[in-house]
């Protein structure tokens, strides 16, 4: 057990020994004299059990995740990075990296691990001549969005203002710009990361191209990406359009949907989902948001506005960062959450049919089923230009469970666990990556549809970067043998 000791004031001042957990699963103690050198290295601050800030320190956006590290490295810097690093690596520790913690599956901590949190490590510096952005870790895209927009650019990020940066463009990052711009990966032009063996290391297009290709769309796997830079592009004021429709009328909007979404221009990006209003009323909706000239959008957005007799209906010209919290309170932070999702190309019957019943004995009213549209861009990249492999998926449908009692948690993984299987048989066969849930069905075999025909690759190279594995407490690939 962990020995707390005091001084003569009553504070803990240091331990005597830790239980760890090591790489391979199995336990361990981590004596006092290295936890004393790693927080001596660090500029950062490293919080321990005992701690009063450990269990605010500890939780994530999703309260469903009820994680116990036995280590949280707060890093100030590069530096602090590649020590804690190699603390993980040297010690033989279950390593997690965390930036905005914003992520369903939980990945960012582990129990009686080590993590290293980017949080700290914030800051958006924009160059408006060169229309580029280079952003530390840690930052979320509301902070981007916020530093690029004070000179009317942008790029595609999530749509969730408090989502990180970093987990999101490893991962790939759908966005309101993607139709156009394409994913957040799409836009990246080099990142700096510390890989395992505690180097810092530059990938780009000329430099280790090679781990450049493998972090657009390897997630967390080959190391802790320090700063990020990306390329921006002019965005105004965004044209939205939003339309709500009862339940009821959910098979014909749908069928609307499929036929509307398949023929937008690449200014047009566009959402669909059943959900649950405050009051109560379970509804089918779809927002739409034009990037680009205000009287184009209008154009675009017109077959919304003809469109049967909603209970809601609202058109405005927004700010784009106004456009990036505009769905934000279906997913707000602190409750219980739970999802799984599919790559579909193709809005069937069958697939309305199923989601219409599934969304008829829903679990709760805070659970949202979302078809979240890739964009005409992404679909024109080839499937080998990154490690993201799904380009020509139309959709992203995310099932979302959503509650508040943590022991109502079963109930809610079966329905969301049910509903996916029912739909199984209209998916791609592929998975987004940043989506893959933490179950023992969501192992190695659904990592390997989230990658595809490029997985083989990903192996060869997590061997190259990250042979012991040390990344591994993600969606993980495993090295090749």
């Amino acid at each position: 057990m962990p020995v707390r000791v005091q001084d003569n004031k009553g504070r803990g001042t240091h331990v005597a020994d830790l239980q760890v957990t090591t790489m391979s699963g199995t336990s361990s103690m981590l004596g006092e004299a290295s936890i004393e050198e790693l927080r001596g290295n660090l500029s950062g601050e490293l919080v321990l059990p005992w701690d009063d800030s450990y269990h605010e320190s500890r939780q994530v956006w999703n309260a469903n995740i009820d994680k116990h590290p036995a280590l949280m490295a707060y890093c100030a810097g590069v530096a602090d990075v590649i020590d804690a690093v190699n603390f993980a690596r040297d010690n033989n520790l279950l390593l997690s990296v965390r930036g905005g913690g914003h992520n369903f599956p939980g990945t960012c901590v582990a129990d009686n691990g080590m993590v290293i949190d980017l949080s700290r490590m914030n800051s958006v510096r924009v160059d408006p001549v060169r229309r580029t952005a280079r952003a530390a870790g840690g930052a979320k895209w509301g902070q981007f969005d916020r530093e690029t927009q004070a000179f009317g650019l942008a790029s595609t990020g999530g749509t969730n203002y408090d989502t990180g940066i970093g987990g999101l463009t490893l991962g790939g990052g759908m966005g309101w710009l993607g139709g156009k711009h394409g994913l957040a990966l799409d836009n990246l032009i080099g990142v700096d990361i510390v890989t395992a063996d505690g180097q810092l290391r530059v990938a780009n297009s000329t430099e280790n191209p090679d781990l450049f290709w493998s972090v657009r769309g390897g997630g967390g796997n080959f190391g802790v990406v320090t700063s990020f830079e990306y390329q921006l592009h002019p965005v105004g004021p965004v044209t939205v359009g939003m339309v709500i429709f009862p339940l009821d009328q959910a098979k014909e909007i749908l069928q609307f949907y499929n036929e509307f979404a398949a023929n937008v221009p690449d200014e047009l990006n566009t959402v669909s989902a059943l959900a649950t209003l405050p009051d109560g009323t379970p509804v089918v909706g779809i927002v739409g948001c034009y990037n680009g000239s205000p009287i184009e959008g209008e154009k675009a957005l017109e077959p919304l506005r003809k469109l049967g007799e909603p209970v809601v209906a609202q058109f405005d010209l927004l700010p784009y960062v106004q456009m990036q919290r505009y769905v934000d309170s279906f997913t707000p932070e602190g409750q219980q959450y739970y999802e799984k999702s599919h790559f579909i190309t193709d809005i069937s019957d069958g697939v309305i049919d199923a989601l219409i019943e599934g969304y008829r004995n829903t679990s709760s009213p805070g659970n949202l089923l979302f078809f979240q549209q890739q964009g005409n861009a992404v679909n024109r990249v080839p499937q080998d230009a990154t490690a993201y492999s799904h380009r020509n998926a139309r959709y992203n449908l995310l099932l979302i469970a959503r509650w508040a009692d943590p022991g109502e948690s079963e109930i809610h993984f079966r329905w969301t666990r049910d509903l996916w299987e029912e739909l199984l048989p209209h998916s791609t066969g592929g998975v987004y990556v940043n989506n893959v849930g933490r179950e023992a069905d969501d192992g190695a075999t659904m990592v390997r549809s989230s990658y595809g025909a490029n997985y083989p690759r990903l192996a060869e190279l997590k061997q190259k970067y990250d042979p012991a594995n040390l990344f591994r407490h993600n969606q993980n690939i495993s090295p090749a043998e």
